[in-house]
């Protein structure tokens, strides 16, 4: 048992960064309605954002500290949310009422263009990130080793969840957004800016793919330009899981599909860790379409 709840604490954390992930790609479905595969290479650019600005920040807040990796999260966080602004405003916003496969391709031709310009700007060999947190010693609670950047990552994504949940339910903004995913044509008629709540959750939603950047640079910390891949498709799936254009659903995607990899990795083989998300995706579209919290919803023709 205590092989196994370690492995549980292990999955917990790779789950929330995914679920941060996750949570950008069902905000953006719930407003309009297609993928951005572009996200994924924002998680990557935040991660980068974090490399180069530790030796700029350290001038100011002495690094490895608290104070210092709050300033390169909060940083990040804002260049990626302009980024991801600039994105929808640049790439998808012209086609907005283009069929949805225009948009889709453009989505994944915007996604190649950000890795290869990573590669191009950034150079294509891995970096390692640099401390930004304090090496603390690991906690042993009943056999159970904690990890300090484990709890980090848990608390960190707790509490953005609660400021998402906040943002979302108890703001203007929030209601807005709510507005425009569930009928966008009423919300405009009702005085809603739809160009500036789109801005405002692609903002959002790419804020926090910087935070899971840092995140996971501080827990894996080789980054590369191709970063971004893998944990953006399983991201993806895990939005599925969990019922794509719902929030909740999406963090619960999130953590089911880092506690069933570390397990599969833990118990049967690290082989199959990357494609046991493939295969939850797979079994849930046969089982469940509509994900464990998403509802179904009538086609109109």
């Amino acid at each position: 048992m205590t092989e196994f709840f370690q492995q549980l604490i292990n999955g917990l954390a790779f789950g929330s960064i995914l679920a941060l992930i996750a949570i950008g790609y069902t905000m953006v479905y719930g407003i309009l309605r297609f993928i951005n595969f572009a996200h994924g290479d924002v998680f990557m650019l935040g991660a980068f954002a974090g490399f180069y600005l530790a030796p700029k920040i350290a001038t100011v807040f002495p690094l490895p500290s608290i104070a210092g990796a709050i300033a390169v999260l909060i940083v990040s966080m804002l260049i990626c949310a302009a980024l991801g602004v600039a994105i929808e405003r640049l790439a998808y916003r012209p086609l907005r009422k283009r069929p949805k496969l225009t948009v889709l391709i453009t989505a994944i031709g915007v996604s190649l263009f950000i890795e290869y310009a990573g590669q191009f700007f950034f150079g294509a060999a891995p970096k390692k990130f640099p401390d930004i947190l304090p090496v603390l010693p690991i906690t042993k609670i009943g056999g159970l080793s904690l990890n300090s950047n484990q709890l980090i990552v848990l608390a960190v994504t707790l509490i953005l969840l609660v400021a998402l949940r906040f943002i979302v339910m108890k703001t203007k903004i929030g209601t807005a957004m709510r507005a425009v995913s569930f009928n966008p044509e009423a919300a405009a008629l009702m005085g809603v800016n739809t160009d500036v709540v789109i801005s405002f959750t692609f903002a959002l939603g790419s804020a926090l793919a910087a935070a899971a950047g840092i995140l996971w640079a501080v827990n894996y910390p080789s980054i590369d330009p191709l970063m971004g891949i893998l944990p953006g498709l399983k991201a993806f799936v895990a939005a599925v899981l969990g019922g794509i254009g719902n929030l909740p659903g999406a963090a619960l995607g999130g953590l089911i599909i880092g506690v069933t990899e570390t397990l599969v990795s833990g118990y049967i083989s690290s082989t199959y860790r990357d494609a046991i998300a493939f295969a939850v995706l797979i079994l849930i579209l046969l089982v469940r379409p509509s994900g464990l919290l998403g509802k179904k919803e009538i086609e109109k023709v």
